[in-house]
């Protein structure tokens, strides 16, 4: 049975489940802003760092399919500890790399374990957390994620001013894979009271853990569950791609933008982390007003907001004050994506069938991580054939055209309540 709620906290998780969390989640957000920066250290132009860049979510996207059977197979706990083991091979490999190249295949890696780690860490906290406590976790959770985005990059900032070295960045996460494994290693369980490795199991260990459940049946059949759901996942599920590419295009091109304006990758650091803290505190609101006005005031000023501001890149590309319009950017991209916070998993949550939700929850979260993988991909395409700013203005059209998706199918496929 899954753990009970009599004599339950949320604090009784906190070392075993939120803190490993927050430290790959820092380490993800010290590097995320760093990368392209260092492939144009090593020599990439524009678009090959973009590209680069944008393999750490082209590897989480292909690291969607397996992970299931992962973390079934070896249990939650087992799947994090080899996932932040992973991602570690991968960063020393970035760290190491003599070129562009090598950089990329080292950040792949890195893709691809964390998507082990997410599907992992989402049932271990099904297993760990009763269902009366289990929706406050899961945005505590979310928080947390966000917190990690904002502290990551004040620790690159800080780290490559004292080295002097791009590159150095990766040993923020080094550090914060190691420490997270540790934890999953050395605290004790709360759902079967085991430390260490192992498949975890229900208390009668007649049966696999609720969280093993789930992310099999998340996992298997990925490709029927997308045909079966093809019609609102091609409408409604296009623009929640839209939205994923949308805030995954932003950490690609304002490091690269950061570049190209002439700013060092410390200072461009600094200003990414402090734009990190508008999102960061914007998590909770997001809820309020998608409870009180409905999915489309969350989700509409996300986007539009999104949208004008990749069309402010694009016009400040000829601005005698790059820098300044850059900064007061990337505090306003900041403001409409933390505006949007969880509207994702909300729609996700909205649409999914009652009686057996996981599939397609699977499904959508797979056409959210597509347009994520995609975004980057399309912003080093455009710049290496044209350049930066007509990448940026693309990506405010693409914005506007998601917008319009939304506002014509969430009525469609929402009760009026929701919508």
């Amino acid at each position: 049975m899954a753990t009970t709620s009599a004599g339950f906290s949320i604090r009784s998780v906190a070392l075993s489940a939120f803190l490993p969390a927050t430290l790959f989640a820092v380490g993800e957000g010290a590097i995320i802003p760093i990368i392209p920066i260092a492939a144009h250290s090593l020599g990439a132009t524009l678009a090959i760092a973009g590209f680069v860049a944008s393999l750490i979510l082209v590897g989480e996207l292909i690291g969607d399919v397996p992970s299931g059977w992962v973390v079934s197979a070896i249990g939650e706990r087992t799947a994090m500890i080899g996932a932040s083991l992973v991602s570690i091979v991968g960063l020393l490999v970035a760290v190491s790399a003599p070129n562009a190249l090598v950089l990329a295949i080292g950040v792949f890696l890195v893709g691809m374990s964390t998507a082990v780690f997410a599907l992992a860490r989402h049932a271990y906290m099904t297993t760990a957390v009763p269902i009366a406590y289990r929706a406050r976790a899961l945005s505590t959770l979310g928080g947390v994620f966000r917190f990690g985005y904002f502290v990551g990059p004040f620790l690159s900032s800080g780290i490559t001013r004292m080295t002097g070295s791009v590159q150095s960045s990766f040993w923020i996460h080094v550090a914060c894979c190691l420490a997270a494994a540790m934890v999953l290693f050395v605290v004790r369980d709360p759902a079967t009271g085991r430390r260490g490795f192992g498949v975890a199991r229900r208390a009668s260990g007649a049966a696999e853990d609720e969280g093993a459940e789930l992310v099999r049946e998340e996992s298997e059949g990925l490709f029927r569950t997308i045909r079966q759901y093809r019609g609102v996942l091609v409408q409604l599920g296009s623009g929640a791609g839209i939205i994923g590419a949308m805030r995954a295009g932003r950490q690609v091109i304002l490091p690269l933008w950061a570049v190209s304006i002439g700013m060092g990758a410390s200072e461009a650091a600094l200003v990414i982390g402090i734009a990190g803290a508008i999102d960061f505190g914007l998590f909770y609101t997001s809820g309020q007003i998608m409870d009180r006005w409905g999915r489309l005031a969350s989700a509409l000023p996300c986007l539009v907001g999104l949208s004008i501001c990749y069309f402010l890149l694009t016009w400040s590309d000829s601005s005698t004050t790059r820098v300044i319009w850059f900064i007061a950017i990337a505090m306003l991209m900041s403001l409409a994506n933390g505006v949007g916070s969880g509207i994702l998993m909300t729609l996700g949550a909205d649409l999914a069938p009652r009686d057996h939700p996981a599939p397609f929850l699977g499904a959508w979260r797979f056409t959210g991580d597509f347009g994520q993988a995609a975004a980057p991909v399309l912003i080093s395409i455009v710049t290496g054939a044209a350049s930066i700013a007509l990448a940026s203005g693309v990506m405010g059209v693409l914005g506007l055209v998601g917008a319009g998706v939304l506002l014509r199918y969430v009525p469609r496929y929402l009760p009026r309540a929701l919508r």
